[in-house]
């Protein structure tokens, strides 16, 4: 973890040092991003940042103990996540 100086104000990081801080691609954040999957971000002026903090508490929620750790959180992928079709959803959900 990164140790913060609590007198200095947050340190942001741009898309691509986001991705090189996780060890990610900067595209990779980017389909996050597109997802709804990836870390907390901010637009300032148009352009994408990360904090540090909101890097590492979503690397953090892969945390795991052993391959068994049934309390542990997942990180998505980043990939799109296929919707239900009314047509096959449960009774429930039809209107």
């Amino acid at each position: 973890m990164t140790k913060t100086d609590p007198d200095m104000p947050p340190r942001y990081l741009r898309t691509t040092e986001a991705g090189r801080f996780l060890g990610l691609s900067g595209r990779t954040l980017e389909k996050h991003r597109t997802y709804g999957t990836g870390p907390l971000y901010r637009k300032i002026g148009g352009r994408v940042v990360y904090t540090l903090a909101d890097l590492e508490s979503w690397a953090g929620q892969g945390a795991r103990r052993s391959t068994s750790d049934r309390d542990a959180q997942t990180v998505r992928p980043a990939k799109r996540h296929a919707a239900i079709s009314p047509a096959y959803a449960p009774p429930l959900l039809r209107r």
